[in-house]
């Protein structure tokens, strides 16, 4: 164990580091938990924001996942792990950079300094093995990196993780994970009993034994922190007056879905959308519902939508690629208004893209992707909490409305972890029952209500309700025709609903003054970033605010209005922008972001775009420093 202020190949002498830093009390403060993949780094990262969380302080975890199932081990490719951002309040975003880390080997560390993703002088504890390694390729590549950041002025504390592991357990790949959440508990005064009750709640179905082990590294690790450091970083927790849960987005989407009623969940396995149906599995027949893996991505629509036919709205669940697929079926859904729940977790694309990877790239191919004109709705969750919320609205709208309702989360919501207030269910939002009484004598299948495009829902076996369906054009009574005057009113009517629900919703909101010389608007889930760089931005006396979208069609009542106020808008999305390294030199003709397309369009207004592909989530220092600072009007 040791620190030293650059990089150093040899391992130092057994004793207690000093590093100078001693024990102080941080607002927030972020670490990371990294290693190959298949050494457990995730799990004792997100082990850490949990119980970090059920201390009451805020939290917010980032998964960091590579994009293979197996990668080589002891390459940069194979770095798995997880951010970790802790605060005395309310988080809702990662943060800037690490102060800490715990690196399983230098490799994995490696990638993530090229990704700038610690602080220059940030406490790095290495496995300390590698240094003195007995194969000469493995030191090499130890000195190599080494070398390599040592540009930075990273703590260097080396650890004997798999010297003490193998104390506890034979294969430390088993243990290490756990001996590195007992020294986190330490530096960060964790309570260490609920460490271990996670523990051994994530290994109920396993023998004692195994539960016992882990108990035993965590207790390990606790005391070698306790030994052989000297510094603490403590965020005191303050606690909430109302009951916590602490999830991730898409553990809030299915708890959401199940809280809606929604009773059929088809889906095919995509990552990074796939835990949201594991998770409903466990969970799903306590209430009735039913999750069903389909062959493909074709067969999984066509199942959710069968379902919803018969009188059950279901929900699909899927990402990019399968969302490409899906493309026919969501049309049917058009065509014959049948309600249907989407749910597509974004990843990087195009194609297969950066399947792990944070992306904001699916919002035109959601509102165009289908052959002809094919109106739906579209929502974007921002926070975790949101995603809980919006499933029981979407299922809603979507039997309202007869449509098709699309949720737009993303990989950072996906496995992102925060404690919010528990929800309150209400009876009153769960699906009914379909109403299966006799229809009115002569009633139509598709009787629209030329005002509002509305139509009652039939469904197979319901008296005086009986039609066939299909894909082709129809009048009120589904027969097929061809004729142009019907084919612009079916239009028409499936245009109107949309109209109508939009005059449902609420106006938007600003978060920060509602005039000033910069507004940035922002979907999904950039609001923590962008939000908490407007109030960074803010206290330095600068005029800017942030706008929110939630509804991504219809778009929310006085955008326009409000965007009116200020000198200059920026759009700032995480799908790509030609020319956002310099917005105030770009061609006229240039590509713009997706959201920003669609405001330019639909509101003429003169919205700028900012929108760049990093597979990770935004900064708010960067934001704060390259967009705000950057491009605020000057004088």
């Amino acid at each position: 164990m040791s620190t030293t202020d650059t990089a150093s190949p040899e391992t130092p002498p057994a004793s207690k580091v000093v590093t100078g830093l001693g024990d102080k009390v941080y607002d927030n403060h972020s670490c990371e938990v990294i290693a190959d993949a298949g050494e457990g780094a995730q799990k004792a990262g997100q082990g850490f924001g949990t119980l970090s969380a059920k201390m009451g302080n805020g939290a917010w975890t980032v998964e960091i996942i590579p994009a293979e199932i197996e990668p080589p081990p002891r390459t940069p490719g194979s770095t798995s792990g997880v951010r970790i951002r802790i605060g005395q309040n309310k988080v809702t975003n990662m943060g800037d950079q690490a102060s800490l880390a715990i690196a399983f080997n230098e490799q994995v560390l490696l990638s993530r300094h090229r990704v700038g993703a610690l602080t220059d002088d940030a406490v790095i504890m290495i496995e300390s093995k590698w240094a003195t390694h007995s194969n000469d390729k493995i030191v090499g590549e130890w000195n190599t990196a080494m070398e390599e950041m040592s540009d930075k002025d990273y703590r260097w504390i080396y650890v004997p993780l798999e010297e003490e592991t193998l104390k506890v357990v034979k294969n430390p790949k088993l243990g290490k994970n756990m001996f590195a959440l007992g020294i986190l508990c330490w530096i960060y005064d964790r309570d260490v009993q609920i460490a271990k009750d996670q523990i051994a709640a994530t290994f109920k179905h396993k023998p004692q034994e195994v539960t016992d082990n882990n108990h035993k590294l965590l207790e390990n690790g606790v005391e070698w922190a306790k030994q052989n450091l000297d510094f603490r970083f403590r965020v005191p927790a303050t606690p909430s007056d109302e009951e916590l849960v602490v999830m991730n987005g898409n553990e809030a989407l299915a708890m959401g879905a199940v809280s809606a009623g929604i009773e059929v969940c088809a889906m095919y396995p995509i990552t990074p959308a796939s835990s949201l149906s594991h998770y409903l599995a466990k969970v799903y027949d306590r209430f009735g519902g039913i999750v069903h893996q389909a062959e493909d991505e074709i067969a999984a629509i066509g199942v959710a939508l069968g379902a919803s036919y018969a009188g059950k709205t279901a929900m699909t669940v899927t990402s990019g690629p399968g969302l490409a697929l899906k493309t026919e079926f969501i049309g049917l859904a058009v065509m014959t208004e049948t309600p249907l729940v989407v749910v597509d977790v974004q990843r990087g694309g195009p194609s297969t893209g950066l399947p792990t990877k944070v992306e904001q790239s699916d919002l035109l191919a959601v509102l165009y992707g289908q052959p002809g004109d094919a109106p739906k709705v579209v929502m974007a969750p921002s926070t975790i909490p949101q995603c809980f919320e919006i499933m029981v609205e979407a299922r809603r709208v979507a039997e309202e409305y007869r449509t098709p309702v699309f949720i737009l989360s993303d990989a950072n919501l996906a496995t992102g972890v925060t404690p919010f207030p528990r929800p309150k269910l209400d009876v009153e939002t769960v699906a009914s029952e379909p109403d299966q009484s006799a229809a009115p004598e002569g009633a139509h299948p598709y009787a629209w209500d030329p005002e509002t495009g509305k139509s009652p829902r039939y469904i197979p076996g319901q008296r005086g309700g009986e039609h066939t369906v299909t894909g082709l054009n129809h009048d009120e009574n589904s027969v097929v025709v061809y004729d142009p005057q019907t084919n612009q009113f079916t239009h028409n009517m499936r245009s109107k609903k949309i109209a109508t629900f939009a005059k449902t919703l609420a106006p938007i909101e600003l978060h920060g003054a509602d005039e000033g010389d910069l507004l940035l608007i922002g979907w999904g889930s950039t609001r923590g970033s962008i939000e908490e760089a407007v109030d960074r931005a803010r206290a330095e006396g600068l005029a800017v605010s942030s706008m929110h979208l939630t509804y991504l069609s219809p778009l929310e009542p006085g955008i326009a209005e409000a965007c009116a106020r200020f000198k200059r808008i920026i759009s700032v999305e995480l799908n790509y922008a030609d020319g956002s390294d310099d917005l105030d030199h770009v061609e006229p003709d240039r590509r713009i972001g997706q959201m920003a397309t669609i405001l330019r369009a639909q509101l003429l207004i003169n919205v700028e775009s900012w929108g760049n592909v990093p597979g990770a989530p935004l900064r708010p220092n960067f934001l704060l420093e390259d967009i705000i600072k950057r491009y605020i009007p000057k004088g």
